[in-house]
């Protein structure tokens, strides 16, 4: 009789530590998630501030590109706006739209390519470019491996039991996959 009390008691707190180990990794991938998505919105909010020096720059050298600068304008209010995270992903990628706009608007100007200021924060704003798509590929990521935990068995039970919800991926609104249209 004493072994098999005993033989309970072993299961019983092998059951416990599956339970707190599986808990402690949901926990542990949502923070990452989150911790991924504030990443993001650091690196956003650091091209967000470069954009009206690197407007002001190029306005010198292409003042009659308004309409460029319009769309800029336009794309860093969407951002200052955006709450949700599909919010976030459709203003981040309007803005990257215009800041291709900007840059081929550029080109066609030797003297600003040539401007220091100028070089500076195309090559700042590349960067950054950068670093929020690699930023964006690590929480998609992070958010997968999240949700998939949360929905295969019996992770998904112990998921289910403390209340544990999926994530969003960061990804681009369907406007952003059409092909663009060219014109010359």
């Amino acid at each position: 009789m004493e072994i098999l009390m005993w033989a309970v008691v072993a299961v019983i707190l092998l059951m416990v530590l599956w339970l707190v180990m599986v808990y402690n990794g949901l926990i542990s991938l949502r923070l990452r998630a989150e911790n991924a998505l504030a990443q993001i919105d650091v690196m956003m909010t650091k091209r967000f501030d470069l954009i009206p020096n690197l407007v002001a720059t190029v306005k010198g050298y292409a003042k009659h590109e308004r309409e460029v600068f319009e769309n800029v304008t336009k794309a860093r209010a969407a951002m200052s706006g955006a709450g949700t995270l599909n919010e976030k992903a459709a203003a981040n990628n309007m803005l990257t739209k215009a800041l291709k706009t900007l840059f081929a608007v550029a080109e066609a100007y030797p003297a600003l390519r040539a401007n220091e200021n100028f070089v500076k924060l195309q090559d700042e704003l590349t960067h950054l470019e950068e670093q929020i798509a690699y930023s964006r590929s690590f929480y998609n990521d992070t958010v997968q491996m999240y949700n998939t935990k949360l929905q295969v068995f019996p992770d998904s039970f112990v998921a289910n039991t403390f209340g544990f919800v999926g994530k969003d991926f960061f990804g681009a609104p369907s406007k952003a996959k059409e092909v663009p249209k060219v014109e010359f």
